[in-house]
């Protein structure tokens, strides 16, 4: 969030026109370095547009959409001008907040401004404030967001007395980050104060992390004190901004609306206790803005709403608080309503249903600016009577590239599988049957489950699968559904609001890549939900195809038949997603992320699909389409020499010897690795494990699962990475704190290092199962030595306690290069550790600040970046100085491209996933140490990724006609 600072003002301004003082305004922007030339003309171009007038003597001037290309940075500039401006509305100007705005970081700032707006004088203290401090303290206080919303509701509780009820409600408040234990704890010390009209409240102001309110409805008739019980409040209080919150109460109090709160359901409630009685008309409508209801949506809102007859009032249909006035500006803004929103529209009198009608159809028309309709496709499943959103067929016989998620070639006719549809009531009577429904439907899909896990062979496969059945299993997410069944909903309708609310939690409070693992959520919800409803997939051809859909879940895809699935494209996902994680395991090509076009293309167009690439080409020419399969037999019978020749160790064709190892997710793994060719482990994703278990693995279950990997090594090294969660691989019993970006937070050794006895129990368990076998140990997330040392006195402590002796040949203690301060310096990291394995998605991810799981941007997360290349170069001479040795485990290792040019950069060892060991053995079978060099030093001098990749290529053609001419030559 941008804060406002003192350096950011600029005092005693002058300026004789509202012109000449956006002249100013863009002159402290351009002199910051935040904005170009071409930004003057946009600040113009919005006046013109509307004026920026907010209210109070503040205007906010900024510029337009078109204007954005002239943004370099993001950022807030403050003019005061002390004697005010005439601005081109009529209005006194004092102050200009003026924005330079790339995306829509700088909306916080203007809500925070919405408090100013309310305060009389303000406009005079700030004309005549003589500090810059006086004047961002002003105008800068913190917007602190009260909670009451459906999620905070907890109805039709089994509670059997008043503090049972107020327990349950404090811990959904809890459940939900709002208050820690000791507001729990000082609740329960509470005798709850009777407030009439069967309300009873607990109300505590120890232990609150946000305000918030929490309204519990027991299940059944219930009276404490000889007074009946039809709800229990439960408040969080945190002073003035728990304001809100009372007002909900007390509307509760004086509402005049009969019958029992606890026959009422979510919405019902939420109205109550947003004051709306039985006479008032309400109407849900949707936020279709992109930076939400901002300043000039909300200025339209306001100026239509005044021109109606009746006091309208606007609210988020999730509660919060009281509605607000929409004749109100700064209320309405300081309602913070993001794009996706829903409002609820309510009024009382005559004409209400015109009125409201009025104000929804300018929500839909976009309040003054371009909209485009909002998706819910990731929301909600489909409907029977919904059909999607498919644009155009790509075009015939022209290429076109998205995101390459698994390698490999294919040709073969398409079968479009589209997203299945479930046809459902909302609600239901029966509340028991129900309930019965729905604990059936999980426990089929639990069966399920683990009929998929014990049909697969990849450890990824079996890990992830594993997952879904925790999640399945989890407590919360069947008590959530019962809630709903209890307040009236199917077991259908409750069940996906459970699982809905649970993935929409995961995506707001992460970042892309735990987005991805949110659709992990959904997939076991639709698990369960086609049981409920009873639907099928329908049956696949016979004959081989490529699958296409719109996107695939992890168990969707263990389903496939690898002996006739020959490829998969879909229409969103990206390439870290678990789905396509586990069609690199199944060695099935995958490219993702195509659009929605290719849910267009028909039942049996044959498709050329590239994996590697992520090229892919449909009803392709007779031409195009022969040098696509003798590509394909070119790769196979590589492929069949390559597994003949398997267990042959990786020695370039002038004699030079890189190990090749396997990655591995699970140690019973560890067997098939080894008859896939693999000379040792060179990582053991131990995270795998934990997740794995329903609580911490204590040493000896450690020790029996590292030991199965040791034997089935027989003597080949084991390469284990310390326990690597946090980021996208949280544990259930491990909770950790909200981040605003965990990838930049507790993960990883920092994570390891907080809980110093988890590392201590898993060097233990490690070093008695190696029992004097080769194994090196390394930590991941390493940003420099001070962190490695912390580790590595834990791990001397271990030797001593064991009487085991540190010889740095059987047992070795190494990091992982992942973050580009550790390559950078490799130098000083290099003197005390016995090995690096560069870990390269990540190193990619944070040098290239690409998010690799993004749909747009993966593609562009490529680790053949020269920047990328160079960390890798410096690492292996910091560590070849040493007499260390480097290994690169992330997926760059298996790149066709790639393998030659890190065998030049000096790389020691390779580790890839087990199935693709004799295909990187064969490339580096293929290729001289002279010639590997040449590639990288060719690489390094390249200014892109795309670059890197084209002068291969082009490389790779050039020897190749070579050796053909001078083959030619010789016969």
């Amino acid at each position: 969030m941008l804060t406002l600072r003192a350096e950011d003002i600029r005092l005693a301004c002058t300026a004789s026109s509202w012109q000449q003082a956006l002249d100013a305004a863009f002159d402290t922007l351009s002199s910051a370095g935040l904005v170009e030339q071409g930004y003057r003309q946009g600040l113009l171009d919005r006046e013109s547009q509307s004026s920026t007038w907010l209210g109070n003597g503040i205007a906010i001037p900024h510029g337009t959409p078109a204007s954005r290309d002239a943004v370099n940075n993001t950022g807030v500039r403050v003019l005061q001008f002390p004697e005010g401006v005439e601005w081109h509305d009529g209005n006194r100007v004092y102050v200009l907040v003026t924005i330079a705005a790339q995306s829509d970081e700088h909306l916080d700032i203007l809500r925070s401004l919405t408090h100013v707006l309310d305060q009389e004088g303000v406009a005079q203290r700030l004309a005549e404030a003589d500090t810059a401090e006086g004047v961002a303290e002003l105008l800068s206080k913190p917007v602190i967001q009260p909670r009451l919303d459906r999620e905070t509701l907890c109805l039709a509780h089994a509670g059997e007395d008043l503090l049972e009820l107020g327990v349950a409600g404090a811990q959904r408040l809890r459940r939900e980050g709002l208050v820690e234990a000791e507001f729990i704890a000082s609740l329960v010390k509470q005798q709850a104060t009777f407030l009439g009209r069967g309300l009873w409240l607990f109300s505590s102001d120890q232990g609150v992390v946000t305000p918030a309110l929490s309204l519990v409805t027991p299940g059944s008739a219930l009276q404490h004190q000889q007074q009946a019980v039809e709800a229990v409040l439960c408040l969080a209080t945190q002073g003035e901004a728990s304001r809100p919150l009372l007002d909900a109460v007390i509307a509760l109090l004086e509402d005049d609306q009969s019958g029992s709160l606890r026959e009422l359901d979510s919405d019902t409630l939420l109205a109550r206790l947003a004051g709306e009685s039985a006479d008032t008309a309400s109407r849900k409508v949707r936020v279709l803005n992109a930076h939400g209801l901002h300043a000039r949506p909300a200025k339209v809102l306001v100026q239509k709403a005044r021109e109606l007859a009746l006091p309208i009032q606007l609210r988020l249909a999730d509660g919060g608080g009281q509605p607000v006035s929409a004749t109100s500006l700064t209320k309405v803004i300081g309602l913070g309503a993001r794009r996706g929103q829903q409002l609820v529209l309510s009024a009382r009198g005559d004409g209400v249903e015109q009125a409201l009608e009025v104000l929804a159809a300018a929500f839909t028309e976009g309040l003054g600016e371009e909209v485009v309709a909002f998706d819910e496709s990731h929301r909600s499943p489909q409907r029977m009577d919904e059909e999607p959103d498919i644009a155009e067929a790509p075009a015939a016989d022209t290429p076109f590239t998205a995101v390459a998620a698994s390698p490999g070639l294919a040709v073969a006719p398409v079968f479009v599988l589209r997203t299945p549809s479930f046809e459902y009531s909302e609600t239901a009577t029966d509340a028991g049957h129900e309930r019965q429904r729905l604990r059936g439907a999980i426990a089929a899909g639990a069966s399920q489950l683990k009929h998929l896990v014990a049909g697969t062979a990849g450890g990824e496969v079996a890990a992830i699968l594993s997952m879904h059945e925790e999640m399945l299993s989890d407590p919360e997410l069947e008590q959530a559904a019962s809630e709903g069944i209890q307040e009236g909903l199917s077991a259908e309708a409750a069940w996906w609001r459970a699982i809905d609310a649970a993935a929409s939690a995961q995506e707001q409070l992460a970042d892309r890549l735990l987005a991805e693992r949110a659709a992990d959520l959904r997939d076991v919800g639709r698990r369960v939900l086609g049981v409920l409803c009873d639907v099928r997939l329908p049956e696949p051809p016979e004959t081989p195809y490529v699958l296409v859909t719109d996107d695939i879940g992890p168990s969707d895809v263990a389903r496939l038949d690898t002996q006739r699935v020959r490829g998969i494209l879909t229409a969103r996902g990206g390439a870290t997603a678990h789905s396509a994680i586990l069609a690199r395991a199944l060695g099935i090509p995958a490219v993702v992320g195509a659009g929605s076009g290719v849910l267009a293309l028909r039942d049996g167009d044959e498709l050329l699909l590239n994996g590697e690439s992520g090229r892919v080409v449909v009803g392709a020419s007779q031409e195009r389409r022969q040098r696509f399969v003798v590509q394909m037999e070119q790769r196979d019978s590589l492929a069949r020499e390559a597994w003949e020749a398997r267990f042959e160790p990786a020695m370039t064709a002038d004699g030079t010897r890189i190990e090749v190892a396997a990655n591995l997710g699970n140690t019973a793994h560890a067997l098939d690795a080894v008859s896939r060719g693999a000379e040792g482990v060179g990582l053991l994703r131990t995270e795998f494990l934990f997740m794995a278990q329903a609580d911490m693995p204590d040493v000896a279950t450690q020790e029996a699962l590292y030991r199965e990997a040791m034997d089935a090594l027989d003597g080949r090294p084991l390469v284990a990475r310390s326990l690597d969660v946090g980021g996208d691989k949280p544990l259930s019993y491990w909770p950790l704190p909200q981040e605003d970006n965990p990838f930049l937070g507790l993960r990883g050794i920092r994570l390891a290092l907080t809980r110093p006895r988890v590392l201590r129990d898993q060097f233990t368990a490690l070093v008695k199962a190696a029992d004097g076998r080769p194994l090196r140990i390394m930590l991941p997330m390493v940003k420099d030595v001070a962190e490695f040392r912390a580790a590595r006195r834990l791990f001397d402590e271990v030797l001593a306690e064991l009487g085991v002796e540190y010889d740095h040949e059987a047992l070795q203690l190494g990091v992982m290069i992942e973050i580009p301060s550790s390559a950078l310096l490799a130098p000083s990291l290099a003197s005390e550790v016995d090995f690096f394995s560069v870990g390269t998605n990540d190193l990619t991810q944070y040098t290239l600040a690409i998010d690799r799981g993004h749909p747009q941007l993966s593609a562009q997360s490529d680790g053949l970046h020269p920047a990328v290349l160079r960390l890798i170069e410096m690492t292996v001479q910091a560590a070849h100085a040493h007499g260390k040795w480097v290994g690169v485990c992330g997926e760059l290792a298996s790149d066709r491209q790639a393998v030659p040019v890190l065998a030049g950069l000096g790389v020691d060892e390779l580790s890839v996933s087990a199935r693709q060991v004799p295909m990187v053995k064969m490339h580096l079978r293929g290729v001289s140490m002279d010639d590997a060099r040449r590639q990288a030093q060719l690489a390094l001098q390249q200014p892109t990724a795309e670059a890197v990749r084209d002068a291969l290529e082009t490389s790779a053609l050039e020897t190749g006609a070579s050796e053909t001419g001078a083959s030619e030559a010789q016969g």
